[in-house]
C-alpha cells in the first residue's frame, strides 16, 4: 500500500474520477482516499458533480422548445 499524500491526490483527482491515471497512480490515490477524510470528502464532491453533469447531458429539450430555437435560427 502506497499513500501518495494530499497534494498528489488532489492534483490528480479529476483524472482519478475518469480513470485516466496509470494503474499504479490510481492505486496510490485509492490508498490515500481510504485514510484521508479531507481528500475523501473532496472526492465525494467530484463524484457528485460528475454524476450530475452526466445526468444533465442526457436531458432532452422539449419538442416545442427545440422547434422554436430552430425556427429562430432559420429566421436570422
Amino acid at each position: 500500500m502506497t499513500d501518495c499524500g494530499c497534494d498528489q491526490a488532489k492534483a490528480e483527482l479529476e483524472e482519478y474520477l475518469h480513470r485516466e491515471l496509470s494503474e499504479q497512480d490510481y492505486r496510490d490515490v485509492t490508498d490515500h482516499l481510504e485514510t484521508c477524510e479531507d481528500c475523501s470528502a473532496e472526492h465525494l464532491v467530484g463524484v457528485t458533480l460528475t454524476l450530475k453533469m452526466q445526468q444533465a447531458c442526457r436531458e432532452v429539450a422539449p419538442a416545442d422548445l427545440k422547434a422554436a430555437v430552430l425556427a429562430a435560427i432559420d429566421n436570422r
